[in-house]
Protein backbone atom coordinates (compact mmCIF):
# COMPACT_ATOMS: atom_id res chain seq x y z
CA UNK A 1 0.00 0.00 0.00
CA UNK A 2 1.26 3.55 -0.73
CA UNK A 3 2.66 5.52 2.25
CA UNK A 4 -0.33 7.93 2.09
CA UNK A 5 -3.08 5.32 1.72
CA UNK A 6 -6.73 6.30 1.72
CA UNK A 7 -9.91 4.29 2.32
CA UNK A 8 -10.06 3.28 -1.35
CA UNK A 9 -6.57 1.78 -1.09
CA UNK A 10 -7.74 -0.31 1.87
CA UNK A 11 -10.88 -1.43 0.02
CA UNK A 12 -8.94 -2.35 -3.13
CA UNK A 13 -6.30 -4.18 -1.11
CA UNK A 14 -8.99 -6.25 0.63
CA UNK A 15 -10.59 -7.11 -2.73
CA UNK A 16 -7.25 -8.05 -4.27
CA UNK A 17 -6.68 -10.43 -1.34
CA UNK A 18 -10.09 -12.02 -1.95
CA UNK A 19 -10.14 -11.90 -5.76
CA UNK A 20 -6.57 -11.75 -7.12
CA UNK A 21 -7.91 -12.82 -10.51
CA UNK A 22 -9.51 -9.38 -11.14
CA UNK A 23 -8.01 -6.05 -12.19
CA UNK A 24 -9.15 -3.53 -9.58
CA UNK A 25 -7.57 -0.46 -11.19
CA UNK A 26 -11.00 0.85 -12.35
CA UNK A 27 -12.24 0.64 -8.75
CA UNK A 28 -9.20 2.61 -7.61
CA UNK A 29 -10.05 5.45 -9.99
CA UNK A 30 -13.84 5.54 -10.00
CA UNK A 31 -14.34 4.92 -6.29
CA UNK A 32 -12.27 8.03 -5.66
CA UNK A 33 -14.28 9.97 -8.24
CA UNK A 34 -17.47 8.81 -6.49
CA UNK A 35 -16.20 9.83 -3.06
CA UNK A 36 -15.03 13.21 -4.36
CA UNK A 37 -18.40 13.66 -6.03
CA UNK A 38 -20.10 13.35 -2.65
CA UNK A 39 -17.84 16.06 -1.17
CA UNK A 40 -18.50 18.26 -4.20
CA UNK A 41 -22.25 17.71 -3.92
CA UNK A 42 -22.20 18.81 -0.27
CA UNK A 43 -20.10 21.89 -1.11
CA UNK A 44 -22.44 22.84 -3.95
CA UNK A 45 -25.60 22.36 -1.91
CA UNK A 46 -24.11 24.51 0.85
CA UNK A 47 -23.14 27.27 -1.62
CA UNK A 48 -26.65 27.23 -3.11
CA UNK A 49 -28.38 27.05 0.30
CA UNK A 50 -26.40 30.07 1.51
CA UNK A 51 -27.74 31.96 -1.51
CA UNK A 52 -31.28 30.67 -0.85
CA UNK A 53 -31.32 28.57 -4.02
CA UNK A 54 -32.20 24.97 -4.73
CA UNK A 55 -29.86 23.07 -7.07
CA UNK A 56 -32.48 23.09 -9.85
CA UNK A 57 -32.92 26.85 -9.44
CA UNK A 58 -29.15 27.24 -9.77
CA UNK A 59 -29.24 25.28 -13.04
CA UNK A 60 -31.77 27.62 -14.64
CA UNK A 61 -30.42 30.87 -13.19
CA UNK A 62 -26.82 30.07 -14.03
CA UNK A 63 -27.78 29.25 -17.63
CA UNK A 64 -29.45 32.67 -17.89
CA UNK A 65 -26.51 34.44 -16.23
CA UNK A 66 -23.96 32.75 -18.51
CA UNK A 67 -25.96 33.87 -21.54
CA UNK A 68 -24.73 37.44 -20.97
CA UNK A 69 -26.66 40.65 -21.55
CA UNK A 70 -29.67 40.78 -21.59
CA UNK A 71 -29.53 37.52 -19.55
CA UNK A 72 -32.40 35.82 -21.32
CA UNK A 73 -33.05 32.57 -23.13
CA UNK A 74 -36.03 30.86 -24.66
CA UNK A 75 -37.54 27.95 -22.77
CA UNK A 76 -36.18 25.68 -25.53
CA UNK A 77 -32.64 26.99 -24.97
CA UNK A 78 -33.05 26.42 -21.24
CA UNK A 79 -34.19 22.85 -21.94
CA UNK A 80 -31.06 22.21 -23.99
CA UNK A 81 -28.79 23.54 -21.27
CA UNK A 82 -30.43 21.86 -18.29
CA UNK A 83 -31.44 18.53 -19.87
CA UNK A 84 -34.93 18.35 -18.38
CA UNK A 85 -38.30 17.71 -20.00
CA UNK A 86 -40.52 20.46 -21.37
CA UNK A 87 -43.07 19.99 -18.57
CA UNK A 88 -40.37 20.13 -15.92
CA UNK A 89 -38.95 23.32 -17.40
CA UNK A 90 -42.37 24.97 -17.51
CA UNK A 91 -42.86 24.08 -13.84
CA UNK A 92 -39.40 25.42 -12.95
CA UNK A 93 -39.95 28.68 -14.79
CA UNK A 94 -43.35 29.10 -13.07
CA UNK A 95 -41.76 28.58 -9.67
CA UNK A 96 -38.89 30.98 -10.42
CA UNK A 97 -41.39 33.61 -11.63
CA UNK A 98 -43.27 33.10 -8.36
CA UNK A 99 -40.07 33.78 -6.41
CA UNK A 100 -39.38 36.84 -8.62
CA UNK A 101 -36.04 35.40 -9.75
CA UNK A 102 -37.01 35.39 -13.45
CA UNK A 103 -39.71 36.97 -15.59
CA UNK A 104 -41.34 35.97 -18.84
CA UNK A 105 -41.30 38.48 -21.68
CA UNK A 106 -42.66 38.41 -25.20
CA UNK A 107 -40.01 37.64 -27.77
CA UNK A 108 -39.73 40.81 -29.89
CA UNK A 109 -38.62 38.68 -32.83
CA UNK A 110 -41.62 36.35 -32.58
CA UNK A 111 -44.76 37.56 -30.82
CA UNK A 112 -45.94 33.98 -30.26
CA UNK A 113 -42.84 33.07 -28.25
CA UNK A 114 -41.57 34.05 -24.83
CA UNK A 115 -38.14 34.69 -23.41
CA UNK A 116 -37.13 34.03 -19.82
CA UNK A 117 -35.08 36.84 -18.28
CA UNK A 118 -33.25 36.77 -14.97
CA UNK A 119 -34.34 39.53 -12.56
CA UNK A 120 -31.96 41.67 -10.52
CA UNK A 121 -32.77 39.51 -7.47
CA UNK A 122 -32.04 36.34 -9.44
CA UNK A 123 -28.78 37.79 -10.70
CA UNK A 124 -27.73 38.82 -7.18
CA UNK A 125 -28.38 35.32 -5.87
CA UNK A 126 -26.67 33.48 -8.72
CA UNK A 127 -23.64 35.79 -8.51
CA UNK A 128 -23.36 35.13 -4.76
CA UNK A 129 -23.76 31.39 -5.33
CA UNK A 130 -21.06 31.21 -8.02
CA UNK A 131 -18.64 33.12 -5.78
CA UNK A 132 -19.32 30.70 -2.92
CA UNK A 133 -19.12 27.72 -5.26
CA UNK A 134 -15.76 28.71 -6.76
CA UNK A 135 -14.36 29.31 -3.26
CA UNK A 136 -15.63 25.93 -2.01
CA UNK A 137 -14.32 24.07 -5.05
CA UNK A 138 -10.92 25.77 -4.74
CA UNK A 139 -10.79 24.53 -1.16
CA UNK A 140 -11.59 20.98 -2.29
CA UNK A 141 -8.66 21.17 -4.73
CA UNK A 142 -6.26 23.03 -2.43
CA UNK A 143 -3.89 20.08 -2.03
CA UNK A 144 -3.19 20.11 -5.77
CA UNK A 145 -0.84 22.51 -7.54
CA UNK A 146 -2.11 24.41 -10.58
CA UNK A 147 -0.24 22.06 -12.97
CA UNK A 148 -1.76 19.05 -11.16
CA UNK A 149 -5.24 20.60 -11.46
CA UNK A 150 -4.70 21.22 -15.17
CA UNK A 151 -3.46 17.66 -15.70
CA UNK A 152 -6.41 16.23 -13.75
CA UNK A 153 -8.86 18.42 -15.71
CA UNK A 154 -7.33 17.21 -18.98
CA UNK A 155 -7.63 13.56 -17.96
CA UNK A 156 -11.22 13.98 -16.77
CA UNK A 157 -12.08 15.85 -20.00
CA UNK A 158 -10.62 12.98 -22.02
CA UNK A 159 -12.72 10.50 -20.04
CA UNK A 160 -15.94 12.53 -20.15
CA UNK A 161 -15.89 13.32 -23.87
CA UNK A 162 -17.01 9.77 -24.59
CA UNK A 163 -20.07 10.23 -22.39
CA UNK A 164 -21.05 13.72 -23.50
CA UNK A 165 -21.45 12.80 -27.16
Amino acid sequence: MPPEADEVDRIVEAWVAQRPDLDFSPLGVLSRVDRLSRHLDRARRDAFRRSDLEPWEWDVLSALRRAGEPFQLSPKQLLQQTLVSSGTMTNRIDRLVGRRLVKRESDPGDGRSVLVTITEEGRTRVDAAITRLVDAEALLLSTLSRPDRERLAALLRKLSIGFDG
